[in-house]
């Protein structure tokens, strides 16, 4: 007769157990589950966004994707590719009942989805990978960009190959100025062209020639009779490698006519829907370090242009014309928040919506896209600290967005991550204000002092913000607070303050990391006897500068660093650039430039235990930098370590497993020379 009332405890201390279950912290093999949007594309009605839903192979280690749709209420959401997950590129057709976009199940093809039926089919037979891929007005032409190889004389002709003998491999020649890129290795021979493609499928037709690539999306005109591009065709291109015009091609010849004639990049045109005018983003060279990207507009013909967002003291990208071609929305970022703003024909901005990006997952990078139908809705990447990219839908008017997708909720929720929170100080070195974020670990308790790390962004010229960032979070997991700090030469400050470090690289961004520093150690949060320093790229040059200049961190790593400038100008990929625009002049002429701001300059002051860490095929910092630093501190009898991570390049956290690998080994240095337990 009691069954009923012990069933009943039984079951209530179950529930109460099941309730009070905590939530446990983000761990490494988190990474492999998290889940994110990029490149959403809203429907030309604006009631669906397909989007490219992202996500990590456990058992390949590789990051996959398919195309998903999402209804712009939040509703109907559904895969429409499987396999493999190595899709990507969705675009609607103008009539929205077809989407085009490329997969790579078997070399990259483009493939069509008919919307009412489902059906899908390959289109193309191509040999080398589409991309900028861009749908006539009357749906019957997809323009795209592909690389056409191009084969020259050998300069000897081997004696021949006996019969069935095996020889060593010919050797390579290279004789054009940029021969190698980061990520992408050593270059085919070849120029990126402009290419037509029936929608129906069939033989691709090349619009353009010429030694010369043309890479930025292309543009049509209402009328499909011309196309608008962004190329370099200036003779000596390699060595000018930043002066991009907008040129028109006609599509009945490939005719090429210039519409801009300035030093420096015209970008990324857009017709009016009335066919009037052209609006592209560029600067005028100054060979500054940074250049403030502005928001022009010109006559269809090329005449009359004029700056539009000339009040506007940010970088403007990605412009698209408004349905009733009075205004433009654009893409920018302002003190580490990514933005859609909206420009009428006279010049008067407005902010539609914040928290654009996500979609760099590591660290908390600006990143992201957005997408505008016909009617004036926009679909975009959102994120905040507690999620990578999610689809977000917001209505040109109403002054934000609403996300329509959750993709980590499932993980995330069931996990206590940091909790990040924005701070504002002042510099040392001039008062200047500067902005940065603190993430605290889960269940923080602000009575007690923990240890710090404080992460530098590279670029320079980039800004962290408050977006999701893994590699933060698993630090906080560990114990730490976390700071992240954009120092002035950070971007989305306006241009005066990413230019105070123009020539001037490092200098008094340092100044401006230690007083992040103290700022959080006033507030009681970090102990002073327990700070970590370590950084990317520019964030790897800022560290091994910091170990130079104090004492005050027990342990640095140096990721991907430039150790000597004189040696990575002449070595990196982009050689033909750094010379241009960090320095006064080639290193041979103005080696005393070069020397002052490089590392290796303050190493006989190193005393901190400082590990390198560099991909062994990071073309954009070589291993030859880390190695330099490892050396010379190995010499100097200062505890190093150098990590070389096998298969990486300048993105040395790529895969998820370098991920992870990063972060351990980074921790596990400072963990090495923390102090030892009950030690004050």
């Amino acid at each position: 007769m009691n069954l009923k009332p012990a069933c009943f405890l039984v079951f209530f201390a179950a529930a109460t157990a099941t309730t009070a279950i905590a939530a446990g912290p983000f761990g490494p093999l988190d990474v492999f589950e998290l889940e994110w949007a990029s490149d959403p594309r809203i429907s030309p009605d604006g009631e669906s966004v397909a989007y490219v839903r992202n996500h990590m192979d456990v058992m390949s280690d590789r990051r996959c994707a398919d195309i998903w749709l999402v209804a712009t209420d939040a509703g109907d959401h559904r895969p429409l590719t499987g396999g493999n997950g190595c899709h990507g590129s969705p675009r609607w057709s103008p009539d929205g009942k077809r989407l085009l976009y490329v997969t790579r199940d078997q070399g990259a093809q483009l493939w069509m989805r008919w919307m009412d039926t489902g059906q899908t089919a390959p289109i193309s037979r191509l040999t080398r990978s589409p991309d900028d891929l861009a749908w006539s007005p009357d749906g019957r032409w997809i323009a795209f960009t592909m690389l056409v190889p191009t084969r020259g004389k050998p300069m000897v002709d081997p004696p021949p190959k006996p019969k069935g003998a095996e020889w060593a491999e010919p050797p390579t020649v290279i004789e054009k100025l940029v021969y190698r890129a980061d990520g992408a290795g050593y270059l085919e021979d070849g120029f990126r062209h402009l290419f037509l493609l029936p929608a129906e499928g069939g033989t691709p037709r090349q619009l353009t020639t010429g030694d010369f690539h043309h890479g930025s999306t292309p543009a049509w005109a209402p009328d499909g009779k011309s196309l608008l591009i962004s190329a370099n065709r200036r003779e000596d291109w390699e060595y000018e490698p930043l002066d991009r015009e907008i040129y028109e091609v006609s599509v009945a010849d490939g005719a090429i006519r210039p519409l801009t004639d300035r030093r420096g990049p015209d970008d990324s045109p857009a017709v009016s829907p009335d066919g009037e005018n052209v609006a592209y983003v560029g600067f005028d060279d100054r060979r500054q370090g940074y250049h403030l990207t502005r928001l022009y507009v010109m006559n269809r013909d090329g005449s009359g242009s004029r700056v539009l967002t000339g009040g506007l003291d940010r970088d403007v990208r990605s412009p698209v014309w408004a349905g009733d071609g009075k205004g433009l929305f654009f893409r920018t970022s302002s003190e580490g928040n990514g933005k859609i703003g909206y420009v009428d024909l006279d010049g008067a901005v407005e902010m539609l919506a914040s928290d654009l990006g996500g979609v760099s997952l590591g660290r908390p990078y600006s990143s992201g896209s957005f997408t505008v139908s016909a009617g004036g809705r926009y679909a975009y990447t959102e994120t905040r600290p507690d999620h990578p990219a999610d689809v977000a839908v917001g209505e040109s008017k109403d002054g934000g967005g609403q996300r329509v997708t959750r993709l980590n909720d499932d993980l995330l929720a069931n996990r206590a991550l940091a909790e990040v929170e924005e701070v504002w100080f002042d510099s040392s070195h001039d008062g200047r204000r500067i902005q940065g974020w603190v993430a605290k670990p889960a269940h923080f308790d602000p009575e007690k002092r923990y240890p710090l790390i404080l992460e530098i962004h590279g670029g320079p010229f980039a800004d962290y913000g408050d977006r999701w960032a893994a590699e933060v979070q698993l630090y906080a997991a560990a114990g730490y607070v976390v700071l992240y700090v954009n120092p002035r030469g950070s971007t989305s400050y306006g241009e005066e303050f990413g230019n105070l470090i123009h020539h001037n690289y490092p200098g008094q961004d340092y100044d401006d990391l230690m007083s992040g520093v103290d700022a959080v150690i006033a507030r009681g949060w970090a102990d002073p006897e327990r700070l970590y320093v370590t950084g990317g790229s520019g964030g790897g040059v800022l560290t091994a500068w910091i170990v130079g200049k104090t004492d005050r961190f027990r342990a640095a790593v140096s990721a991907k660093p430039v150790i000597n400038w004189y040696s990575f100008a002449l070595t990196s990929d982009a050689y033909n650039r750094f010379y241009l625009y960090w320095f006064p002049g080639f290193p041979w002429d103005e080696p005393e430039a070069y020397l002052k701001r490089s590392p290796l300059s303050l190493v006989g002051n190193v005393s901190t235990p400082t590990m390198l860490l560099t991909g062994e095929q990071d073309y954009r910092t070589p291993m030859s930098e880390s190695e330099q630093y490892y050396q010379a501190l190995k010499l100097r009898r200062v505890p190093a370590a150098l990590v070389r991570v096998p298969g990486a390049s300048h993105g040395i956290a790529r895969r998820p497993s370098q991920l992870i690998a990063k972060v351990q080994h980074i921790l596990a240095w400072f963990e090495r020379y923390s102090p030892p337990a009950g030690a004050e």
